[in-house]
């Protein structure tokens, strides 16, 4: 359940989840019917769930939960084609796509992310939820669980705020029309295939990675590719053929697996296969200036 639930965490300080306190996993999120602190920790070998709610957002967030937890992912359709892939799916048979069904949710620290280093990205998150968050519902208080901003006031965050959360105009612009389109964006839930990622893209700054990123977390999207990531290609070439892969080459590769391409690197990921990382690393930037 950890791994399920860590596909919509925003690195280990993300104060809008803790993972693994005892035997409980705690998500602080927002629902069509208000705030909700969830609670999820596994009951048996079985497969039985323990749940637990808090906050207006209670009976929405405990139907939904199947489907945050992966159960209505079908790998049906997925044909590994490759020993690596069978492997990694024979060494996690358990392992599912969850969805949140909460796009702005998604859609707001995917466009942080967007082209700076992961640990700018999760810091800026992190610094956004803390400063314009909210304490989530419930018996939280030693956790310091956190919700995230809603529209409303994702939309009054003047820009020099943006700046000193180390999120630069560009970003901090996508962000606040992406709230000002919750209503709409929230209406991708339920739309499939190429129409939900052409919906996401007609919003002005999110492109096929952001797309793709919100997809695999709001929609649990099996097609969904995070292509122009810096590792997502290198990776699975690396893993796969003992090459480096280019986007144009990562689309071709995967062309047998149209409609369920997002498995590949997913699975590729969950069996820890990752090129080795030799080179300089990115420093993170100074948005404020001299």
């Amino acid at each position: 359940m950890g791994a399920i639930l860590r596909q919509q965490r925003r690195g280990a300080g993300d104060p809008t989840h803790r993972l693994a306190v005892g035997r409980w996993h705690w998500r602080a999120s927002r629902t069509p019917e208000g705030p909700v602190t969830l609670a999820v920790a596994d009951q048996d070998a079985a497969g039985e769930v323990a749940a637990r709610a808090w906050g207006p957002g209670a009976a929405w967030a405990l139907e939904q939960l199947p489907a945050l937890l992966g159960d209505l992912d079908d790998w049906t359709p997925f044909e590994p084609r490759h020993p690596v892939l069978a492997e990694a799916r024979r060494r996690h048979p358990h392992l599912r796509l969850g969805r949140t069904e909460r796009v702005l949710e998604a859609i707001v620290p995917s466009i942080i992310e967007q082209k700076v280093t992961g640990q700018e990205a999760f810091a800026g998150f992190r610094a956004l939820v803390r400063r314009h968050g909210e304490p989530a519902p419930g018996p939280v208080a030693e956790l310091r669980l956190m919700l995230p901003p809603d529209a409303a006031t994702l939309c009054r965050i003047p820009s020099w705020e943006w700046l000193r959360l180390h999120v630069d105009p560009a970003r901090s612009r996508a962000v606040v029309t992406a709230a000002r389109h919750a209503e709409a964006l929230e209406r991708v839930v339920g739309v499939t295939g190429s129409e939900s990622d052409r919906r996401l893209r007609s919003l002005p700054g999110i492109g096929v990675w952001t797309s793709a990123e919100v997809r695999q977390r709001a929609l649990g999207d099996p097609d969904a590719v995070s292509f122009g990531d810096y590792h997502v290609a290198k990776d699975v070439g690396w893993a796969l053929e003992g090459v480096l892969f280019d986007d144009a080459r990562l689309a071709s590769y995967l062309e047998p697996w149209a409609g369920q391409r997002g498995r590949v690197p997913f699975l590729v990921a969950a069996a820890g296969l990752y090129r080795p990382r030799r080179g300089p690393r990115m420093s993170p930037r100074d948005h404020l200036g001299a």
